[in-house]
C-alpha cells in the first residue's frame, strides 16, 4: 500500500473518541476481534470500572498503537466480525410466529442495544414496562454512565420478562428511536431561536439603542493563537479553534478584557444557527453555548439550560440530559469563566466537573476565559485572542461604521486614529475600538487625546451627552448632576473588584438601595448598567467590565487623595484589573505616586508601573525620575505580552533616551523577528519597531527556534553599533547564529568599544565573538565549566554544524564534556580515518574531553561494523569512561567479536552499557564480547513480550536472546498469528522466513494464540521440542489453533516435559480447555486431568510407604 494510502486510512484520535460511545458496551467483543490480549483487556476492565466508554477507548489506543495496520479498514471489518447487524436482520425476517423464542437477547446484544441512544435509557425502561420505581433506582446508583444504566435496564427486563425477548426489544427500540428523533429535532430548533434573538440584537455602544446589528454585519475577524510546546503559534482563523486536530476535547479560549471572547461566542451561534458552509458547527447536531456569569448557584447544566435557553420551550430538564447523553454530535462552548460566580467554589457543580474532564468526557468543550481557571484539566488545549490588527479595524470600518457613506468616510475614521496615537494600542482591544470607531464616524468635534484615561472620559462624556439630547425630561438638572456625582457607583464598583472573588453583579434590591431609584434608571437608561436575568431572577452588571473598572478608579483616586492603605488592593491583580490602575493614575495626577511605588514593589509590576506612568501629563521631574527607577531593571519585552504592552515598554525606552536615563538591558524574549528593517531599526513579530537607543547599555535576545543567518547577524550588529552606551550584546538559547561573521562585514567601532558579543547555547558554555579572528571562542571565564551536546534527529543542519563546532571548541580549550547525546538516527557510519559520519555528511573527530556518549533512539540498527567503528572511535576519545545504548527497539548485535574489540578499552574499565525497553541494563563484556546484566540486582522482564505477525519483531528477539544468555528471567512469550515451525531439531522457532526466536533458557511460560492455524502431528511436535530445550519453561499453552487428537512419535520430549513438571494446555475457541497427558500424548479435559493426576498421587504414596 501506498504511503498516501496508508494515511488515508490511518485511525485517528477523534475517531477513536466518535467510536467508543456508539459501541461502548462491546469493548470486550471488538477487543477479541482486534486480537488484543485477554490479560490486556482484563486489565483494562479494571482500571476502568464503571466508565465503559473510557473502557472502549483505551482498548482502541492499545489496538492502534500496537497493531502491525491500525488502519479504517481493519477497524471495520472488526465491527462486521461482531455480526450484530445480521442477528438483528433475522429478528425483522422473522414471521413472529413463535420463532423468536429461540433466539434470546445475546449479552453481545444487550451490550450493543446499551450503547445506542443511552441517555433514552429511561424511555426504553417505560416502554420495556419497566416499573417507576425500578428506574429511580436504577439512577440512584453513583458515578454511572447513560450506558451502564441501559444495561441495567435491560438486564432488569430479562429477569421479569415472559415475551419473545428479541422481536420486544427491537421494537421498543424503534419506538425509543423515534422520540428521540422528535426530541432532537426539538431541542435544536429551540436553541437555534434562542441564539437568534441574540446575534441578531448586538448594541456596539451602550447608548446606541436605536441602532442594533446581526452579528454578521459587525463581526471581523482578529488574531488567535495557540499554544505548542511552550510556544504561541498563528492560526489563520477562528474556524480553526474547532477545526484543530492536535486539541483534545477540551479548549480554553483566553482573552483580555475587550477581545471579543462572548463576540466569538456569539459567531459560533450564528454559523450553527444559519447552516454557514464551511463553519466547524456546520454539521453539529446540538450546541449548547451558556454564559456562565448567569449560572451563579446552579448545579446542573441541564437545569442552567432549560433555564436560560429553552425557558419558554415545553422541554423537560429530563429530556435535555436524556438527547444530550444519546447525541453523538454535541459541541458546548461556555462563556465567561472568570466571571463565573462559582469559579472557586468547592462546591461540586456540573461546570466544574465539565472543566475538570469528569464530566462529558467524550464531548467537544470551549470554554473561554480572561485568565486560566484554578481548577482544570492540564490536558487542555490553550487558545489567545490577540484582538485586531489594521487589517481587521479596517474591514470594521468598512463593514459596520461607515456602510455606504464611501471611501472618504473610511479615510476621515482612520486618519481621527492616527491623529491620536495614544489610541493606536488602545484600539488593538476589540469593544475599545468599535466604540472609537462608532463615536469618530458620528462626531465631527473628535478630539486629540494624550492619554486613555482622556479618552475614557470624553467617551463617558459622549454616552451622557447623547441621553440628555433625547430626552424630555425636565429633571434635566438632577440629570447632570448625575453625570458629575456618581461615588455611590465608583465605591459599588470598587467595593466588588476589590473582594477576593469578584462580585461583578448585583441585585436589583440592593444597587436601587446604594445608587438611589433616580440614579439607578439614569445609568440604566445610559446603557452603562444592564439588567440580565440569571437563575435567582435579575441581577445588575456593567455593560462590560471595563466601564466597572472606570468607576472604581474614580473610587480609588479618591483614597489615593486622602488616607492611603495599600492593603485595600490585596485582591486588585494588575494582571486582571489593568485598566482601573490606568485610569486611577489618570484622574489622581498629584497623588499617583503612591500607586506607582506600590505597583513596583509587585511581581511583575514594572509592566503596569509602565503603562500607569503613560496617564501621567503633570510634574515631569517626577515623571523623569519613575523612568529612571524603571531603567534600573532589565526591560522586558515577550511575546507572551500583548500589542499593548510591548509598545508601552518601546515608549519607555524612548522616553529615558531622551531623558538621557541610562537604560541598563533590552531583553527581547521570544519576540525578534527579521532582526532588522531597512531603516535600521529591529523588527518584532508584532510588526512594531525597536529604534536604536543612545541610553541602552545591554540588549539579551531569546528565541524559539529563531533562525539569524549571517546577513541577519551582519544587521544586528550595525543595529548594536547605533546604540551609543551599548556595552553588550547576548544571544541565548533558542537563537541559531552563523558560524562565523565576515570581517567585511563587522563596523570598526563596535571592535574599537571592545563592545562584547556572547552566545550561551544552553549546553553548559558561553561563547564570544573574537574580535582579532572575527570567530567563536571559548572565554578563560567559561573553561572551568563542563558541556553536555545533545544532537537530535529533527536537527537542522546548521545546529548539528554548531553541535559538531562546539565539541571541537570545547575539546581544544581542554574544557570537559560532560556528555554528547545523539541520536542513532544521525549515525551513518565510521571512516577510515576513526570519524564518525553523520548523515549530513559532517565528520565528528574524537574529542580529547569527551567523557560519555549516548546514543538514543527508536528502531536503530547498529550492524556488527558499525559497532565496531564505534568501538574504534572510543579508543581515541582519551577520557572517554563510558558508552551507552537507549532507547526503544534497538537492533544491537547480540554479541561482538571478542578479537574486534580494541584491547585499550579493557584496560581503561570503559563501560558500554545498553538500557532496553524493559528497564534492563546490560554491559558488553569486553573480553568475551557478550552481554551481561550489568549491576548486582534482581532483574526480570515481567511484562509479556509479544510477538505478532506483521509487527517489527527482530528487536524484541534481540532483546530476548540477550536476556537469556544473561540469565535473567523472561516471564512470558506470547506468539501471536506467526505459525511457528521448529527447526529439525527444535533449536529454533522461525516467526516468518527471515527471523526465528533461539532457544531461551530463562524462558518461564510459552503462549502461541492463532485462530487460523491447523496444525498436524510434526508441528506440534516441533514445538515440544523447543519447549523440552527451554530449561526453565513451565507452562506451554496452545490457543485458538486446531490441533490433533493425539501427539506421536515424542515419547522423549514428552518424558523430558514431564521430568520437569511442564504443563501443556490447549484453549479451544467454544470448547472447555484440554491439557497433554506427558505419558500417553492424548488431550484431556480438566476432570480428566485431576483424576489422573489423584491416581498418580495415590501410587507414589502407597510405593513410599
Amino acid at each position: 500500500m501506498s504511503g498516501t494510502r496508508n494515511k488515508e486510512s490511518a485511525v485517528s484520535d477523534d475517531d477513536l473518541r466518535d467510536l467508543s460511545p456508539k459501541i461502548a458496551g462491546l469493548w470486550r467483543f471488538l477487543g477479541r476481534e482486534l486480537k488484543i490480549p485477554q490479560q490486556t483487556l482484563d486489565r483494562i476492565g479494571s482500571n476502568n470500572p464503571e466508565e465503559v466508554t473510557a473502557k472502549c477507548y483505551q482498548s482502541l489506543l492499545y489496538w492502534r498503537k500496537n497493531s502491525a495496520n491500525p488502519s479504517k479498514q481493519v477497524l471495520e471489518d472488526a465491527r462486521r466480525a461482531m455480526n450484530i447487524d445480521t442477528e438483528e436482520r433475522s429478528d425483522s425476517s422473522s414471521d413472529g410466529r413463535g420463532d423468536h423464542k429461540v433466539h434470546p437477547v445475546t449479552e453481545q446484544q444487550r451490550l450493543a442495544s446499551s450503547s445506542e441512544k443511552a441517555g433514552m435509557w429511561r424511555y426504553l425502561g417505560k416502554e420495556l414496562h419497566i416499573p417507576k420505581s425500578v428506574l429511580d433506582k436504577i439512577d440512584m446508583k453513583p458515578s454511572r454512565e447513560a450506558v451502564n444504566r441501559c444495561h441495567d435496564v435491560l438486564r432488569q427486563w430479562e429477569q421479569t420478562t415472559s415475551e419473545p425477548p428479541r422481536l420486544v426489544l427491537k421494537q421498543a427500540q424503534q419506538k425509543v428511536n423515534e422520540i428521540y428523533t422528535g426530541l432532537e429535532k426539538k431541542l435544536a430548533r429551540a436553541l437555534k431561536m434562542t441564539y437568534k434573538k441574540q446575534y441578531d440584537a448586538i448594541q456596539p455602544i451602550p447608548y446606541i439603542r436605536d441602532r442594533l446589528y446581526r452579528i454578521d454585519r459587525i463581526f471581523v475577524e482578529g488574531g488567535v493563537k495557540v499554544l505548542v510546546a511552550g510556544s504561541w503559534e498563528r492560526l489563520t482563523s477562528y474556524q480553526d479553534i474547532l477545526k484543530d486536530k492536535r486539541a483534545t476535547l477540551l479548549r480554553v479560549i483566553e482573552g483580555d478584557p475587550g477581545y471579543g471572547k462572548s463576540t466569538l461566542a456569539l459567531e459560533f451561534a450564528y454559523d450553527w444557527g444559519e447552516g454557514v458552509k464551511g463553519s466547524p458547527v456546520e454539521n453539529v447536531r446540538i450546541l449548547i453555548i451558556l454564559r456562565l456569569r448567569q449560572l451563579g448557584g446552579v448545579q446542573s447544566i441541564y437545569q442552567a439550560i432549560k433555564w436560560f435557553l429553552l425557558s419558554e420551550e415545553n422541554v423537560k430538564v429530563s429530556d435535555i440530559k436524556a438527547v444530550i447523553e444519546s447525541c453523538h454530535s454535541v459541541k458546548i462552548i461556555l462563556d465567561g469563566h472568570d466571571e463565573y460566580p462559582d469559579r472557586d467554589s468547592e462546591n461540586q457543580s456540573d461546570i466544574r466537573k465539565i472543566v475538570m474532564r469528569e464530566m462529558f468526557k467524550n464531548l467537544n468543550v470551549s470554554l473561554t476565559t480572561r485568565y486560566l481557571p484554578k481548577h482544570y484539566d492540564q490536558s487542555a488545549r490553550r487558545y489567545k485572542l490577540t484582538g485586531f490588527d489594521d487589517r481587521a479595524r479596517d474591514e470594521y470600518i468598512r463593514k459596520a461604521v461607515v456602510g455606504e457613506a464611501g471611501e472618504q468616510a473610511v479615510i476621515r475614521v482612520k486618519q481621527k486614529l492616527k491623529d491620536n496615537p495614544i489610541l493606536s494600542d488602545l484600539c488593538d482591544v476589540p469593544l475599545i475600538f468599535v466604540m472609537f470607531a462608532h463615536m469618530a464616524h458620528e462626531k465631527g468635534d473628535f478630539r486629540k487625546f494624550n492619554t486613555v484615561t482622556e479618552f475614557f472620559l470624553y467617551m463617558i462624556s459622549c454616552f451622557h451627552h447623547h441621553l440628555l439630547s433625547k430626552t424630555r425630561d425636565t429633571n434635566v438638572g438632577q440629570m447632570r448632576r448625575f453625570e458629575n456625582d456618581h461615588a455611590s457607583l465608583d465605591q459599588m464598583a470598587f467595593d466588588g473588584l476589590s473582594k477576593e472573588h469578584q462580585q461583578l453583579s448585583w441585585s436589583e434590591e440592593e444597587v436601587r438601595r446604594q445608587l438611589g431609584d433616580d440614579c439607578f434608571e439614569y445609568y440604566v437608561r445610559l446603557g452603562i448598567l444592564i439588567k440580565e436575568e440569571v437563575a435567582a431572577g435579575v441581577e445588575i452588571r456593567f455593560y462590560h467590565k471595563l466601564f466597572g473598572e472606570w468607576f472604581a478608579a474614580h473610587h480609588l483616586a479618591r483614597l489615593l487623595a486622602g488616607y492611603w492603605n495599600p492593603s485595600v488592593l490585596e485582591y486588585v491583580h494588575p494582571y486582571d484589573l489593568q485598566y482601573l490602575y490606568r485610569f486611577a493614575c489618570g484622574l489622581s495626577q498629584d497623588s499617583s505616586e503612591r500607586l506607582l511605588n506600590y505597583l513596583r514593589m509587585q511581581p511583575g509590576g514594572d509592566k503596569f508601573t509602565i503603562l500607569c506612568l503613560l496617564e501621567q501629563t503633570g510634574d515631569e521631574d517626577k515623571f523623569v525620575n519613575v523612568v529612571r527607577d524603571l531603567c534600573k531593571k532589565t526591560l522586558k519585552i515577550s511575546e507572551d505580552d500583548n500589542t499593548l504592552m510591548q509598545r508601552s515598554t518601546l515608549q519607555l525606552l524612548e522616553i529615558a533616551s531622551s531623558h538621557s536615563v541610562p537604560t541598563v538591558c533590552l531583553h527581547l524574549d521570544r519576540c525578534l523577528s527579521e532582526a532588522v528593517t531597512t531603516g535600521g531599526n529591529l523588527l518584532l513579530n508584532s510588526r512594531l519597531h525597536v529604534p536604536p537607543s543612545s541610553t541602552l547599555e545591554t540588549i539579551e535576545i531569546t528565541g524559539k527556534d529563531l533562525d539569524i543567518p549571517e546577513e541577519k547577524m551582519v544587521g544586528l550588529l550595525a543595529y548594536a553599533d547605533k546604540c551609543d552606551e551599548l556595552k553588550k550584546l547576548k544571544f541565548n538559547d533558542g537563537c541559531m547564529l552563523p558560524l562565523t561573521v565576515p570581517a567585511a562585514h563587522i563596523p570598526s567601532s563596535l571592535k574599537a568599544r571592545h563592545i562584547s558579543v556572547r552566545y550561551d547555547r544552553g549546553h553548559g558554555l558561553v561563547y564570544r565573538l573574537d574580535w582579532g579572528s572575527d570567530q567563536w571562542v571559548v572565554p578563560e571565564s567559561s573553561k572551568s565549566r563542563s558541556l553536555k551536546v545533545t544532537m537530535k534527529d529533527d536537527d537542522s543542519q546548521l545546529e548539528q554544524q554548531w553541535c559538531v563546532r562546539e565539541l571541537e571548541l570545547a575539546s581544544a580549550a581542554g574544557v570537559p564534556i560532560s556528555c554528547l547525546q545523539i541520536d542513532g538516527c544521525l549515525l551513518k557510519g565510521v571512516t577510515a580515518g576513526g570519524n564518525l559520519l553523520l548523515k549530513s555528511g559532517q565528520h565528528l573527530l574524537p574529542s580529547s574531553t569527551l567523557e560519555t556518549i549516548e546514543i538514543t533512539g527508536k528502531s536503530i540498527d547498529i550492524p556488527k561494523e558499525k559497532m565496531i567503528g564505534l568501538l574504534a572511535f572510543i579508543e581515541k576519545c582519551e577520557r572517554l569512561k563510558k558508552l551507552t545504548f537507549k532507547g526503544g527497539q534497538l537492533l544491537i548485535p547480540v554479541s561482538v567479536p571478542a578479537g574486534k574489540i580494541p584491547p585499550s578499552l579493557k584496560t581503561r574499565n570503559i563501560e558500554v552499557l545498553l538500557r532496553s525497553l524493559e528497564q534492563l541494563v546490560y554491559r558488553l563484556n569486553l573480553i568475551a564480547g557478550k552481554w551481561v546484566k550489568h549491576g548486582s540486582g534482581t532483574a526480570e522482564i515481567r511484562d509479556i513480550v509479544q510477538l505478532i505477525r506483521g509487527t517489527e519483531n527482530e528487536w524484541r528477539v534481540r532483546e530476548l536472546t540477550r536476556a537469556s544468555a544473561a540469565g535473567i528471567p523472561i516471564a512470558q512469550v506470547w506468539i501471536g498469528g506467526c505459525s511457528p515451525v521448529a527447526d529439525q531439531s527444535g533449536s529454533t522457532l522461525a516467526l516468518s522466513p527471515q527471523l526465528s526466536l533461539p532457544i531461551l533458557s530463562t524462558l518461564q511460560r510459552l503462549v502461541i494464540v492463532d485462530n487460523d492455524w491447523r496444525m498436524d502431528n510434526t508441528e506440534v511436535v516441533g514445538i515440544l521440542s523447543y519447549t523440552a530445550q527451554c530449561t526453565a519453561v513451565k507452562l506451554l499453552v496452545f490457543s485458538g489453533q486446531t490441533l490433533p487428537d493425539r501427539v506421536q512419535g515424542a515419547e522423549s520430549t514428552l518424558i523430558t516435559l514431564r521430568s520437569r513438571n511442564v504443563s501443556v494446555k490447549w484453549d479451544d475457541i467454544g470448547n472447555p480447555t484440554k491439557y497433554l497427558n506427558l505419558l500417553t500424548g492424548r488431550w484431556e479435559n480438566e476432570g480428566e486431568r485431576d483424576q489422573r493426576e489423584r491416581h498418580e498421587h495415590r501410587e507414589r504414596h502407597e510405593q513410599q510407604q
